[in-house]
This record gives C-alpha cells, structure tokens and sequence, in this order.
C-alpha cells in the first residue's frame, strides 16, 4: 500500500535544503579576505639609506680676487675674457704707458743730474781737504817758537817775536778757516748723496708704477666677471682705496664651497669632517662630494626663524660646478648599506609607539596581518627594518 507524502511536507524539505546551501554560502564567502589594491602593496627590499641634513645654498670659489689696478691710466688692451682660465703671472690688461714713461725718463734726468752735483761736492770735499793740510801753520809755530828763545837769549828783538806770533795767529786762523770750509763741503756731500736718494727713489716709484701699468693674474682661476672695456678710465687703488676702478674678478673654482644655511633644530647633528653629497640643478644625475669644514657659531634670525651658516668645501676638478649655482648640500650623519627598507609610509605605531608593519595574508580576513618591528635609521622616506620583516615581504599601505 503506498504511503502518500503531504504537499506540506515537501514545501518545508525544500525550504530547509536551500536555507542550508545559502548558510554555507555565507559561511564560505565570509571567509574570504577583502580585495587589496594593488597600489596599496609595497615590497620589503634591500638597499642603502642615510640620515641626514640639508643645507641649500649657492656655489662660490674658494678664493675670488678682485683685480683692480695700482695706476692711473687708460686701458689700452684686455686679454682676457669672461669663462677664460688664466695662470698666475698671466697679463690680464694693459694701460697706456706714454705718460708713465715720460715720467720714468724725467725721473732718470733728475737722478743723472743729482749723481752729477754728488761728484762735484764730492771734488770740492776733497780740495778743501788738501787746502786743510796747511804746512803753513807748521812753519809758522816753529818761527814763532824760534823767536821766543832768541828773545829769551836776548838776540831777537820784540818786535822780531811780535812779528812770528802774529804770523803764528794768523795761521792757525786760517787753518780754522779751511777745517771749516771742509766740514762745509762734507755736509755738501751728504746732502748731494741725499738728493740722489731722493732720486733714486722717485725713479724706483715711476718704474714701479710703470709696471703696474701691467696687470697679471695673482691667482690661477677663472675670469668671473670683466666690467670694464678698451678705452675705460682707471682710477688707481692707491688713491682711492675700495672705490678703485674693477677691472675684473678671478676665481679659483678647482676647489668651491657652498655657504648654506641649516634650521636650529638640525644644526647640533652637523658637526665638521662630516661627508656631505651635494647636488646641482644643472647636473641633476650627478653627486658631488665634500666636506663641511665650517659651522657658524651664531644663528640668524629671518622670519623668526633661526638658521645657522654651515660651509661645505667641494672637490672641482673638472669646474662643472660654477659660481652662484644653487646646490643642496646633504650632511650625512649616518648611513648604512644593503639593509633591509620599507617605506616610511608603511609604518604603524600603537599608543606605546611600538612600530608594526601590514604584512599581505590573503588568509586573513582584513587581508593582512600585523607584523610588529625593529627598526633602525629613517630618511623621511624610507626606514630601516632591523627585525620582523625579510626581503621580499609584501606589506600593505595603511
């Protein structure tokens, strides 16, 4: 006999089979880890990083030379030009040197003139002193002694004795007289020696400003800036000091510095001997390497803000870096090779400030899961992980 099923029945069967398929569904669906996007996926890599301080500033020689010269004058000639290299020694300009050398011959004159009244003081020096010998006076003192002792032996007579010490007297006075005349003529003498002193002199100071009217290099460098052209007027340093006309500037870019300027807040990090890699606009895939050699120990304040002057010396040997190009000077104050880094981005920090990392876990249902870390120098963009992490990992942006 067969047993007949209840449509009820089978209404509720059917109703419980596809509420359990739809469970199990839920249950499996639920299970899955949420989507990440891929731009929001990093890679834990090896690399170099340094920490460091930035010093902006702009490219100046290592010794710059103002050229200015020590004569009046005209300039007659430039042979050098503005980017030129030029060596020590180099002749940089030439003044007009017509007036100059009339000056060194009238100068010459006045000295051949001077040497010339020497040797005649000189002459006259040496006849005053022959005339000085005087036997005269000799003879005269034996005669007036001779006389004394014939007076005395009563055989010369007073007037014979008055007659020898007068001629006696009269000597000695004129021996006086030419002792005087060659103490006169020696003074002669040293004043003719003076005036060709003088002289001397005055043609040393022509010549000398004769050869200012070449101007040479005194540094080996590179001719900065030539304000002045054939024709220009030169005014002399030597009579007008700093406001003297500047014919060119020198610099020596072999070698350069940047005179940067670093916040307060960075400057007890810098310290001198540190590496510092420098870089230029005008050569962007390029570094330069120095050293900073000097640190202010003042600040200045600009906008309320303290910075302190920080100078850093730069190898140039193939003068790419010029004068006045902007350049960023990176300190560094350490530095490590080939660890292990990750974006600074990728850090998490608790309210201990304990750093953690997303490490991708497509098990997990947030897709990741959370890998606490060791960390170690940071950039400002990348960081150093010291444990928790090996290369390779995948780690999700928060």
């Amino acid at each position: 006999m067969k047993t007949k099923v209840r449509p009820k029945l089978l209404v509720i069967g059917a109703a419980a089979i596809i509420l359990l398929v739809l469970v199990g569904v839920m249950t499996t669906a639920m299970r899955k880890s949420k989507p990440i996007s891929p731009e929001k996926i990093v890679t834990a890599e090896k690399g170099d990083i340094a920490r460091s301080v930035v010093a902006r500033g702009k490219i100046e020689p290592l010794s710059k030379v103002d050229i200015k010269s020590k004569a009046n004058g005209i300039i007659q000639a430039l042979k050098a030009d503005v980017g030129d290299l030029v060596k020590e020694g180099q002749i940089l300009a030439e003044l007009d040197k017509e007036d100059l050398q009339a000056q060194v011959r009238e100068a010459k004159a006045t000295l051949d003139g001077e040497q010339a009244n020497l040797q005649a003081a000189i002459a006259a020096q040496a006849r005053a002193r022959i005339e000085a010998a005087n036997p005269e006076l000799e003879f005269t003192r034996r005669d007036s002694k001779r006389a004394k002792e014939l007076f005395d032996g009563k055989i010369a007579s007073q007037q014979q004795l008055d007659d020898a010490n007068r001629a006696y007297e009269v000597a000695r006075n004129r021996q006086d007289l030419l002792d005087a005349t060659v103490q006169t003529a020696t003074a002669q003498v040293e004043q003719a020696r003076a005036r060709v002193a003088a002289a001397k002199a005055s043609l040393d100071r022509a010549e000398e400003t004769l050869g200012y009217s070449t101007i040479r290099a005194p540094i080996s460098g590179i001719v900065l800036v030539r304000p002045t052209e054939v024709g220009d007027a030169v005014s002399s340093i030597l009579n007008m000091g700093s406001a003297a006309t500047l014919i060119m500037t020198l610099g020596d870019v072999s070698s350069v510095y940047i005179r940067g300027e670093v916040d307060e807040a960075d400057v007890g990090k810098a310290a001198c001997g540190q590496h510092v890699r420098t870089k230029v606009e005008s050569f962007p895939g390029e570094t330069f390497e120095g050293v900073v050699k000097r640190i202010s120990p003042m600040g200045k304040d600009q906008n309320n803000v303290t910075t302190f002057e920080v100078r850093v010396t730069i190898a140039n040997p193939q003068g790419k870096l010029r004068a006045n190009m902007t350049a960023n000077a990176e300190i560094v104050l350490e530095e490590r090779k080939n660890v292990l880094l990750i974006p600074e981005s990728a850090l998490v920090y608790d309210k201990d400030k304990n750093p953690s990392a997303q490490l991708l876990d497509p098990k997990a249902k947030a897709g990741w899961c959370k890998a606490p870390l060791k960390i170690g120098i940071s950039n400002g963009q990348r960081t150093e992980a010291l444990a928790g992490l090996k290369e390779g990992d995948k780690l999700v942006l928060p």
